[in-house]
């Protein structure tokens, strides 16, 4: 909960409020039934449909070819790579800002941005003044300009997808929260792999569910699908 604590305000429920939640839950007896799931946006009264793409900006976090091939190759990217697309045509369409991310793992490098294998895919590559950032590290916001490009913007809502949805969508996500920014993340626009686990490996279905559900109970909303932007 720590992380809940030091969110920013706009996005607070009353201590009070919360402070019952808890002490309501800590109450049930041992060997009870546990309660139905819920998410802390739920208990902390945060919306839970997203804003209108219009009114958002477009974030396309590290659609890039090391992804579609080789070591680094994701479980069920082509038909997000399609998704990614069909988002991206829909935010053109609409005339909002859009955000393209790179990262750049260094020379040799599965994340090579100066080779072919660190380039975005073709089918999602930017065109025209759309915005491209070079990032190291998983959170989009950590030594970038992507803070400072979205006040200049006065964006409060942001459209996320890209991969992968246990790293860097996640992580950037999270960012985008801690800064008071409204994310919204499409499932379908996003994929991952499968993880080394203890004490079997985790599937990359496991660790998709998984990082969407971290997501949504806190730090965005989950959207299944590009249809579920509203216009």
């Amino acid at each position: 909960m720590e992380a809940y604590a030091q969110a920013p305000a706009s996005h607070k429920q009353s201590r009070a409020s919360l402070r019952s939640t808890f002490t309501q839950r800590r109450a049930t007896p041992k060997g009870s039934t546990l309660p139905e799931p819920t998410t802390l946006r739920a208990l902390s009264g945060l919306p839970s449909t997203p804003a209108s793409l219009a009114d958002s900006t477009l974030i396309l976090i590290d659609c890039q070819n090391t992804y579609v091939r080789g070591v680094m190759a994701l479980d069920g990217v082509a038909a997000a790579l399609d998704e990614a697309a069909e988002l991206l045509e829909r935010a053109r369409s609409a005339g909002i800002s859009i955000i393209h991310f790179q990262h750049d793992g260094g020379e040799g490098s599965p994340y090579d941005v100066r080779a072919e294998i660190g380039q975005i895919v073709d089918k999602v590559a930017p065109r025209g003044d759309e915005t491209v950032i070079v990032k190291q590290f998983p959170n989009g916001f950590v030594q970038t300009d992507l803070d400072d490009r979205l006040k200049a913007l006065s964006a409060r809502n942001l459209v996320l997808a890209g991969f992968m949805t246990h790293m860097c969508v996640n992580s950037t996500t999270r960012g985008a929260f801690n800064l008071g920014y409204a994310a919204t993340v499409v499932a379908s626009a996003t994929a991952t792999r499968a993880l080394p686990g203890t004490p079997e490996n985790v599937s990359s279905a496991a660790v998709q569910a998984a990082s969407l559900a971290a997501i949504g109970d806190l730090f965005g909303i989950v959207v299944p699908d590009v249809a579920a932007i509203p216009g």
